[in-house]
Formats: C-alpha cells, structure tokens, sequence
C-alpha cells in the first residue's frame, strides 16, 4: 500500500553554521561593538542577548538573513517573549520546532478528511504518515496538506510504492 510521511525537521546542521555565522558578523559589525550583543545556540534553543529591544530585532534580522541563505525555512523558528535581565540588558529565547505537536497533526488528518481524497493519516509519534490505493491520491494529499497548512513547514519523506 503506498503511502508517506509528513515530517517538520529543520537542517540542524545548517541552523549550527547560520548562527556561527550571525556570531561572527556580529563580532565585526561596527553598530555591535562595545554592545552586550551577542547570540548562542543550546540544543534547540537560539538564546539572543543585547542592550536594548532594537538590538535582538536587529540580530534577529541577522540569523534570518543566514539561515535564509543557507536554505532553512524560518518558519522552524519559535519566537519568544523579550526578557529584562541584570541591569539594561534584555534576551530573547528562540526554540527550533522539530517534529509535528499532536495538535499540527491533528489539523493534518482533519484536512486529508475534509478533501474527500481515499487516504488516510495517522498520528506516529512526531510525524504523521497518511497511506492510500493511488499515487495520484497521495500526491493530491499532499498538496492539500501544503495549502490548508502554509504556516507549517513540512517536508515528505519515506515515499513508498
């Protein structure tokens, strides 16, 4: 029976290289010097640290731009809220989203539902894996996916025949 999986899993690689990268031009830039900004990357989470609000919107627009040229999807990125630390120093804790949330997958399988398309979705664990009789079927579930979802950023993968 073919079928196929829907999975969100960013370049972990590529996300490391964009923030050395923002590091480094961070470094250098004239507007960032002698300023607490700076950025880090710990397991899945983008710690962005500076002076002042335009600051970290400032690196943000950095690391965008990086991971942009180096082909990840800014849609993994989970903004969060701007944080006071010591003194006049504010951070901000950014989470690279990685596998598809029970909600996500939800929403996946009530589309795939509603197209009326013979497949059907199943929730595995952090991705979801919808089966048919046709190629053609599983290829229109998939662009159902793409249009009812554009805030997702979802890759296929594991087709099989």
């Amino acid at each position: 029976m073919p079928s196929f999986d829907a999975v969100m899993d960013p370049d972990l690689v590529e996300v490391k290289n964009a923030i050395d990268q923002c590091a480094r031009e961070i470094g250098t830039r004239f507007d960032f010097k002698g300023t607490s900004a700076a950025i880090e990357l710990k397991d899945k989470e983008i710690t962005l640290t500076g002076d002042a609000d335009f600051q970290l919107n400032q690196i943000d627009d950095v690391l965008r731009n990086k991971l942009a040229k180096r082909g990840v999807d800014v849609r993994f990125l989970d903004m969060g809220k701007i944080e006071k630390i010591g003194g006049d120093k504010v951070k901000q804790i950014i989470t690279v989203r990685s596998g598809i949330a029970t909600e996500d997958g939800k929403k996946i399988q009530q589309a795939i539902k509603a197209s009326k398309i013979k497949v059907q979705g199943s929730i595995q664990g952090d991705s979801v894996r919808v089966s048919g009789t046709k190629r053609d079927d599983l290829q229109a579930a998939m662009a159902v996916i793409k249009s009812e979802l554009p805030e997702l950023p979802l890759s296929f993968n594991n087709f099989r025949d």
